[in-house]
């Protein structure tokens, strides 16, 4: 009787399944996070491509067709200056994803860099910085953006003023871009201490793992260790602190617009969008239903899609 090969009863191990795989499967099974991920992409895709697509200019004013309600000619209505709303909601889709990323990026960088640092090196860096984030998440944040575009919007445009009556440079004239730096240093000021303590928890825990001694034991230096080893095996609860991040800073954006501290006419702002139909809400309720529905949307979104990438890449935690 000739022996069985071996091989022949051994069966074929499966590849490894690794953990964003692993994570996509799970978020492809919750349905809320599902329609948040798509309308997240379409908002997207409206901020890079809409202003290119839309039938009308968001400054194009029609005066004979003043606060005309929705049709198919004007899908949303138009203005008081005759401006498709439309058009103007899908700009501000753009103001909105641009004031959102910058200054969530900006947030996680600052976040990232001094959580590591106070969770892995310890007193006295941790002290110093956690006492910082104490400090900075005591300010109230509507405050601190008033005083930082009170105190320097003013003595900026004066110069840039000058500057254009020096130069006669039409770059000087472009204050827009003043409003766009304010709004994104402000905002980013008091956007990162949550990133911080939670990344500097994550640390913590990471800090005391076997391959962290192991790697250390090797002679790598404490920021090869950081950059290589504790800050992939962080990234998990961090993006899906960012995904919620994301439409906090779009509602933090709208909220200061709304208020006039924030990017201002005649750049289209979901915030000063409302901030007008507001006013005349009473007798033509599309131009705040429209900006208003559209904020509301969007930040529904980002919260089922961060509740849906917590239950991915936390399974241990999810219901």
């Amino acid at each position: 009787m000739s022996a069985v090969p071996l091989s022949t009863f051994e069966t074929a191990e499966e590849p490894p399944v690794s953990l964003w795989r692993d994570a996509w499967f799970r978020l492809k099974r919750n349905r809320l996070a599902l329609f948040g991920l798509a309308v997240v992409l379409v908002l997207a895709l409206a901020a890079v491509f809409g202003p290119y697509l839309t039938p009308y200019d968001y400054l194009g004013q029609d005066l004979e067709a003043r606060n005309a309600a929705p049709s198919l000619t004007h899908l949303f209505g138009t203005d008081d200056l005759g401006r498709d709303v439309f058009s103007r909601v899908v700009f501000g889709t753009r103001t909105a994803f641009l004031v959102a990323v910058i200054v969530t990026l900006v947030a996680v960088l600052i976040g990232l860099t001094l959580g590591a640092v106070a969770g892995f090196f310890g007193d006295p860096f941790d002290r110093v910085i956690m006492w910082l984030t104490d400090v900075t998440m005591s300010v109230p944040n509507l405050l601190l953006v008033v005083v930082i575009n009170a105190s320097l919007k003013s003595p900026i445009t004066n110069w840039m003023e000058a500057r254009y009556l020096e130069t006669l440079n039409p770059f000087y004239r472009q204050t827009v871009w003043v409003d766009f730096i304010l709004v994104f240093g402000s905002m980013a000021l008091i956007a990162w201490p949550p990133y911080a303590r939670l990344v500097r928890a994550q640390v913590l825990s990471i800090r005391s793992r076997p391959y962290i001694t192991a790697a250390q034991a090797l002679g790598l230096s404490n920021w090869i260790v950081i950059k290589r080893y504790v800050i992939p095996n962080a990234l998990g609860p961090l993006i899906v602190s960012v995904s919620a991040g994301l439409g906090t800073a779009m509602v933090l954006e709208s909220a200061f617009s709304f208020l006039g501290v924030g990017v201002n006419p005649p750049t289209p702002s979901w915030g000063n969008m409302i901030s007008d139909g507001l006013r005349v809400w009473q007798h033509y309720p599309h131009l705040l239903a429209a900006p208003a529905a559209v904020l509301g949307l969007a930040s529904v979104a980002f919260s089922f899609l961060g509740d849906g990438l917590n239950d991915a890449l936390n399974p241990r935690g999810s219901k």
